[in-house]
């Protein structure tokens, strides 16, 4: 949630922002009077509680005296009307001004490029070397028919389009995979791993950005008003919710596996084929709470974890620095991370790491203290990918396939797997 506070201050700076992230920046204007209002009633009932303390006294000072009380206790039976009328007025506006700003985006870093959609976001890096073959090649549908290790009719027939099923070695693979990466986070990268749970309440869909504005993709469990996660990211990130820290204590960096589910509102037709866009997938989450003095080098760092997963896989990517029309109701900047799909003979998204800075905790109410005794402030939470498998398996098949129909296994991932080539008979 954005800074009342701030906003006041400076409503032509989080107009522009909202601009650009595609917001309505018309409700700078409608909270900024609402909040007169709001602040306004506030003084008229302090004033009229005033009044009323002191007309009590009066009251008490006519009894001892002996004189008549009833002209006074008749007042202040109104103040307690008018009083009372006027707290509902604050509600109602309150309530009117809470559900404007919980609908509100986060505005951009001022370091995100200004630009209206995905195409007009930039490639800020580029590694490794697009693979050539010689031999006709398959994708990674075909391959995984092939090599029995992809099953999506099944799947669909248990679930439906966009859960899919592998098996054998496939599933194998795709274990090794999140072992892989656990151990790389853990062992190398500084993180603690959790084990989340992978539903969670009202309240942490809220915390961390995901409603009200985008209830509509989350698959939800009405009678129990619990949400399945469509990222390892709210549960994690909720673990602080509430909570004060110290400054010694920053920062703290959570990693964890889970399954995550969505309901992709609207996208049928987008990208559907195969493992492209699904419903559940597999992914490895990082996330960081820090200083605010931290987070912008924090982000660049985070960037670098998963940056490294995919050399380490020896598989090219790039990185884009999202533009202000790209970026996420919640985050302030992002850089996506994506893989070559030499049989799609495009890029596809493996990793986002977003900043979020203070926006998550004000939701949340994570705060730290700077120093003993010193005011509370907020945290910046941050959060990327680390990596999500679907897409890194589809990069993964098709830049290893070989001539005969096998797929190398990459050499860092194979005490993982138990083999080196990936065959029909393993």
């Amino acid at each position: 949630m954005l800074d009342l506070k701030q906003i006041r201050e400076n409503p032509d700076t989080f107009k522009i922002g909202l601009k650009n992230k595609k917001g309505n920046p018309d409700d700078i204007d409608k909270v900024l009077a609402l909040d007169k209002d709001r602040r306004q009633i506030i003084q008229e009932v302090e004033k009229l509680k005033q009044e009323r303390n002191q007309a009590s006294q009066q009251v008490g000072q006519l009894k001892k005296s002996g004189g008549d009380a009833s002209e006074v206790i008749a007042r202040t039976r109104t103040i307690g009307q008018e009083i009372k009328a006027m707290d509902e007025r604050l509600k109602g506006i309150e309530e009117e001004m809470n559900g404007i700003m919980v609908r509100m985006p986060n505005i951009p870093h001022e370091s995100a490029p200004v630009g209206k959609d995905e195409n007009e976001n930039v490639v800020v890096k580029a590694w490794g070397k697009i693979p050539e073959y010689n031999f006709d090649i398959s994708d990674h549908l075909e391959i995984g028919e092939r090599l029995d290790i992809l099953d999506f009719p099944r799947g669909s027939k248990v679930s439906g389009r966009g859960f899919p099923v592998l098996k054998g070695a496939g599933a194998k693979l795709e274990r090794a995979l999140i072992q892989f990466m656990l151990d790389l986070h853990t062992e190398e990268h500084g993180f603690r791993e959790v084990n989340p749970p992978f539903v969670v309440n009202r309240e942490s869909m809220y915390g961390t950005g995901q409603i009200p504005k985008l209830e509509e993709d989350m698959y939800h469990c009405t009678e129990d008003d619990l949400f399945l996660i469509p990222t390892a990211e709210v549960p994690v990130t909720n673990l602080l919710r509430d909570e004060m820290l110290n400054a010694n204590e920053l920062p703290i960096k959570y990693c964890a596996y889970s399954p995550c589910f969505r309901r992709e509102a609207g996208s049928w037709g987008k990208d559907t084929r195969g493992m492209l866009r699904l419903h559940q997938f597999n992914k490895v989450e990082m996330v960081k709470f820090v200083h605010p003095e931290e987070s912008d080098a924090a982000l660049e760092t985070l960037l670098g974890f998963a940056c490294t997963v995919l050399e380490r896989l020896g598989l090219p990517y790039r990185v884009l620095e999202l533009c202000t029309g790209d970026l996420s109701f919640a985050a302030a900047k992002c850089y996506d991370v994506e893989l070559w799909s030499p049989a799609e003979k495009k890029w596809l998204e493996v990793s986002s790491c977003s900043n979020f800075v203070d926006f998550q905790a004000r939701r949340m109410n994570i705060r730290f203290r700077p120093a003993a005794n010193a005011r509370p402030e907020l945290i910046h939470t941050l959060n990327g990918s680390g990596v999500a498998t679907p897409r890194l398996l589809v990069a993964l098949l098709e830049v290893y396939q070989q001539e005969d129909g096998s797929v190398l296994i990459p050499e860092n991932l194979r005490k993982y797997t138990g083999f080196n080539v990936l065959k029909r008979d393993v």
